[in-house]
């Protein structure tokens, strides 16, 4: 299983779309760091002091657990996502085993500053940025689609988990809702079809990077890029 954090930028605006394990949830599961996160956000010219708006698909541990590194930055995610892991029901074993508490109380205080954006239904981030909540994997799993050059990208995170899961209908083992979580591959698969969207990209499918062009210089082994974000 491949761990993946998404830019969205251009030349006016740069949006982080989740951020990755921290070196906490990576020690406490025994994950693997191919290179150090605040490391590739740097080399790919993503300034934390320019504050960019970071989009929180959901608030696992994987894809949550580096918003420290962005002090200043508006969160966005769906309203749904962020109740649920105030409730009571964040702490039930099949579910608190993909958090980390720090990070959930860490986002607390986020919101608490005023730094916490929620949406309900779908959010239009920016021109050519629009965030859509399918629920599923977690109740407010949202997947967000970009405008580029060379199509339409459907940042489907966890959504999707491999490419296999979503062709053959085999869920990945978690599921919040399972009803919700084909409906959101029906989704996909009629967006796909009508040509709303042209490229759909997995959470975690090793075979992701092979299906998009590699990015130039040292870490071309370790990140893929499709076309300019308009």
């Amino acid at each position: 299983m491949d761990y993946f954090f998404w830019i969205i930028k251009n030349s006016e605006r740069t949006v982080v779309v989740d951020t990755g394990f921290s070196k906490q949830g990576c020690n406490a599961r025994n994950r693997t760091f191919l290179e150090e996160v605040p490391v590739l956000f740097a080399h790919f010219g993503v300034d934390p002091n320019d504050n960019p708006p970071v989009v929180l698909t959901h608030n696992h541990y994987d894809h949550a657990g580096n918003l420290s590194l962005f002090p200043g930055s508006q969160v966005i995610m769906a309203d749904e996502e962020y109740a649920f892991w105030r409730s009571k029901n964040a702490q039930r074993v099949m579910f608190h085993h993909s958090i980390e508490d720090s990070e959930n109380d860490h986002l607390a205080e986020i919101a608490n500053q005023g730094r916490v954006t929620l949406f309900s239904g779908s959010h239009q981030l920016a021109p050519g940025i629009e965030l859509l909540e399918v629920g599923g994997h977690t109740p407010g799993q949202s997947v967000v689609k970009v405008n580029t050059d060379e199509g339409i990208v459907l940042l489907a995170s966890d959504a999707i988990h491999y490419y296999e899961e979503y062709e053959r209908e085999m869920l990945f083992m978690s599921v919040a809702n399972l009803v919700d979580m084909y409906e959101a591959f029906d989704t996909i698969h009629e967006m796909e079809r009508s040509g709303e969207v042209q490229h759909v990209v997995s959470g975690h499918d090793p075979d992701t990077l092979n299906r998009f062009t590699a990015v130039e210089g040292k870490y071309s082994h370790l990140a893929a890029t499709i076309g300019s974000f308009r």
